[in-house]
């Protein structure tokens, strides 16, 4: 026999009378699951090649990640405060991959201790880089029309110029800078002035993959599909590494996999040096100030 619970509108909480509380817990909770990010997770296992504990990093040489990504080496955040107290280089690592929206981290970490492998396959931390006011090198390349062009042609603006590839599956890595240099982009087009004095351009690390139909397509989920005042480029691959190595750039293939740092330069219209931003924590308003100082002269 089912059994029946009659609630009296009369009852209270407190001064709140049940039925109000009622709606404002319901109210509450919908408001809560409305917030909540969609969580993707996968099983990760491989080789620890670089701890950042500042950073609360592990760099892991990882196995495929079914159903996400090829093997590939890459820091992650290790959302873990004991683990990341003793993981050491060299350690082998299982854990979950939880992938929300553009963020992402690890968590139930379960660590073999391993041997110290000092010539682990952490990405570069970056080359020599030149000083302010350094000659950038004219290298030619092609854009993602098939048109060669040269770094040298842009003289005459300003060019902010970053390194990026499109089959990187990392969200505040290459994704991240070419979203950044979106919203450059977006400035750019509703300020006639300085559209007339800069120019956008993003150079792939991985040209073999990376031709110019496959650029097009990349670039035109960023740009819009226009194309006038930011360029995708490929080239020989000789001449990319060049022009990447001068910003201080390092990267390389290792199992397939390509390794590299981050860098993102200013250059000024007559062909020199402005600024050199490492990694992928500045911001696109900061860009911005650089790029129309540089673009005036100053």
């Amino acid at each position: 026999m089912r059994r029946h619970v009659e609630s009296s509108p009369g009852k209270f909480i407190g001064n709140v009378p049940l039925f109000a509380f009622t709606l404002v817990l319901v109210a509450g909770l919908s408001a809560c699951a409305g917030k909540r990010r969609e969580e993707h997770r996968y099983d990760l296992k491989g080789k620890v090649v670089a701890v950042d504990r500042a950073k609360g990093e592990v760099t892991v040489d990882h196995e495929e990640i079914v159903g996400y990504m090829p093997a590939m080496t890459m820091p992650y955040p290790l959302r873990d405060a004991d683990a990341l107290k003793v993981v050491g280089v060299g350690d082998q690592l299982q854990a979950t991959l939880v992938v929300a929206d553009e963020d992402y981290w690890l968590e139930n970490p379960i660590i073999t201790k391993g041997p110290a492998n000092a010539s682990g396959s952490a990405p570069p931390a970056g080359g020599a880089e030149p000083q302010p006011g350094a000659p950038v090198p004219d290298v030619k390349l092609v854009n993602q029309d098939g048109k060669p062009i040269h770094t040298g042609q842009f003289k005459g603006r300003a060019l902010l110029v970053t390194f990026v590839y499109t089959r990187c599956p990392m969200p505040d890595q290459c994704p991240l800078l070419s979203a950044n240099f979106a919203q450059v982009n977006g400035v750019l087009a509703n300020d006639p002035d300085l559209r007339k004095k800069a120019h956008l351009l993003s150079v792939t690390l991985d040209p073999e993959y990376d031709k110019p139909e496959v650029l097009r397509s990349y670039g035109a989920a960023y740009a819009g599909g226009k194309f006038d005042d930011w360029d995708f480029a490929t080239g020989d691959p000789e001449e990319v590494r060049r022009l990447a190595e001068f910003f201080g750039l390092m990267y390389r293939r290792e199992n397939g996999q390509l390794i590299h740092s981050l860098r993102t330069g200013v250059v000024t219209p007559d062909g020199r040096l402005y600024k050199i931003y490492r990694g992928n924590e500045w911001k696109p308003d900061e860009v911005l100030r650089d790029l129309k100082s540089a673009a005036a002269g100053s």
